[in-house]
């Protein structure tokens, strides 16, 4: 068996990594919808298994013969300056170089391009479906990586179609990204312009969002290495690994990878201790990987900045002015709203945003003092000299 490990980038496989089922939680919901031929959304911050679970899905539903099923992104469609003709262009190109991966049968891959024929998605679209054999399932990622009046064009052209599936449109289609429907036309028009009281996609049968591992469902994840290595990730040290991360996927497998090839060196005869976790988390804050780099990206945006300077400063009752604001700092995974309130995602999330807010700060400052002033003979703190040179 080929050795499996914790993944930190791309979407995991099975024979490759350790993971849970992804469709664990929704399974039965999306596959209602799908025999329903209704139109969703999938939203949920980066690096939480977005594309993992389109992958299984995707290949879960062309196994049961039933459906053509394909995953493809419309990044490449991502940037401003870009004309809706060539937006079209790059995005039916994305479909038919990523539908290698779904389909063997050459009778349900799409269509060679036509320009001259295909002048849109949607004329595209309802080509391949009407000559296709099965009912076509489009799981559509990266959403929200379109701009402006490319991203309404491609949502009502989405829209347009509906009323002909399956026969001449794709029968279910879901749209994943990083946010829910609601929040297209603030990205659409990010100046305040108004884009009318219609949503460019009000046929949205229902939003979903994935969870956090709960503590379970880490030790279910560690217990993988175990089973494989007989390297024991014990309860104990599980819980506080979800203690740190509240079970946000890649800060479990970063976690994790780090603490197997990092700190032990691969080497499965030693023992994962507590300290060990801990020497993990603050590793993790300090290197600042490209999940991390990301998210302390997101603190330029003003958006994004009052709504965690209110939390730090405990401005909790604010937080009603911020309704829109908030829920762009929840989908994004940096804060999270419970029984207790809002506040940060996780215990990392939390000492490594006030720490990145405030580095301007730290560089500039001028150590005046010597930490061995306050120190007693018998190496104690002296908690008077301390308070004192404080004042």
């Amino acid at each position: 068996m080929k050795k499996r490990y914790f993944n930190t980038t791309g979407f995991c496989r099975p024979d490759w990594h350790y993971m849970l089922n992804p469709l664990r939680n929704i399974e039965s919901n999306i596959y209602q919808l799908i025999d329903n031929k209704q139109y969703f959304i999938l939203h949920a911050p980066r690096q939480s298994g977005k594309t993992t679970l389109l992958h299984s899905l995707a290949h879960q539903l062309n196994a049961d013969g039933k459906y053509t099923a394909i995953v493809f992104s419309v990044e490449s469609a991502g940037y401003k300056s870009i004309s809706e003709k060539l937006a079209n262009e790059k995005i039916i190109k994305s479909l038919i170089q990523t539908s290698v991966l779904f389909l063997n049968n050459n009778e349900e891959k799409p269509p060679i391009y036509n320009s001259e024929k295909h002048i849109s998605l949607q004329s595209y679209l309802s080509d391949w479906s009407a000559n296709n054999s099965k009912p076509i399932v489009l799981l559509l990622d990266e959403i929200d990586a379109l701009y402006d009046d490319i991203l309404v064009s491609v949502l009502r052209q989405l829209r347009n179609g509906f009323q002909t599936r399956p026969l001449s449109f794709p029968a279910s289609i879901a749209l994943v990204g990083l946010r829910d429907v609601r929040e297209y036309k603030m990205k659409a028009r990010p100046d305040g312009t108004s884009l009318g009281s219609g949503s460019p996609f009000n046929i949205k049968a229902e939003s979903f969002t994935l969870q956090n591992f709960n503590n379970q469902e880490v030790y279910q994840l560690l217990n993988q290495h175990t089973q494989d290595t007989g390297q024991k990730f014990t309860p104990e040290v599980s819980t506080l690994i979800h203690y740190y991360t509240d079970g946000q996927p890649w800060l479990v497998n970063a976690m994790a990878n780090h603490i197997i090839t990092r700190i032990l060196q691969n080497d499965t005869s030693q023992e994962i201790t507590a300290d060990i976790v801990i020497q993990a988390k603050e590793d993790l804050i300090k290197r600042r990987d490209t999940h991390l780099d990301s998210l302390i990206d997101k603190l330029q945006e003003d958006k994004v900045k009052k709504i965690v300077i209110a939390i730090m400063q405990g401005n909790v009752p604010n937080f009603n002015t911020f309704n829109d604001d908030l829920l762009y700092c929840i989908n994004l995974g940096i804060v999270k709203r419970d029984n207790t309130g809002v506040r940060f995602a996780n215990k990392i999330y939390q000492e490594i945003i006030p720490r990145v807010l405030n580095y301007g700060m730290q560089e500039t400052m001028v150590p005046i003092v010597e930490p061995q002033w306050f120190f007693t003979k018998e190496d104690k703190l002296n908690m008077n000299a301390l308070l004192k040179e404080f004042q």
